[in-house]
């Protein structure tokens, strides 16, 4: 079985689970904030939306540097209707479906960094990556949209049964 066959259930599975939820949040509580020490939802929504998107990238290079010394730091997308941020999650979830589908077993081995000015925050193989920066980091998220979901009076979409 392919590394493709083995993860895309579990991949597609989540990104429709975060698709549905994506769908309930309404363009007038992206301004949200649970706590003014905290991300609004507007702030999560594009989070979650670029987390599909490091796929690609982490399939095919060995690191990203998020804050390079002599560049640009990484900025999450900052879009503010959920017509346009939806759009870009489904164009994410497409790349990364090809990345995966089109990776190769022995590259799944690989070492793959997440860097800071040069400095390595964490390095795990990158079949370990998809799994824990991607999809773990992605449900996580996910999480926190749904209470803030709550705490808003919206319906949270059933997932992995009655919600």
């Amino acid at each position: 079985m392919s590394y493709a066959e083995m993860i895309l259930p579990e991949f597609d599975h989540e990104m429709a689970n975060t698709r549905k939820v994506l769908e309930c949040v309404p363009d007038d509580k992206l301004n949200w904030q649970a706590h003014p020490d905290m991300n609004t939802i507007g702030w999560n929504v594009n989070h979650l939306v670029e987390i599909p998107g490091w796929v690609e990238g982490t399939l095919t290079q060995s690191s990203w540097d998020v804050a390079p010394e002599d560049g640009e730091p990484y900025q999450t997308p900052t879009l503010s209707s959920m017509q346009e941020l939806l759009e870009l999650f489904d164009q994410n979830v497409a790349s990364a479906r090809r990345a995966i589908e089109d990776v190769k077993a022995e590259d799944l081995s690989a070492m793959w960094s997440l860097l800071e000015a040069g400095k390595p925050i964490f390095t795990m193989p990158r079949v370990a990556i998809i799994r824990s920066f991607v999809l773990n980091h992605l449900i996580h998220h996910r999480a926190h949209l749904c209470v803030y979901l709550r705490l808003n009076d919206i319906t949270v979409p059933e997932m992995y049964g009655p919600s």
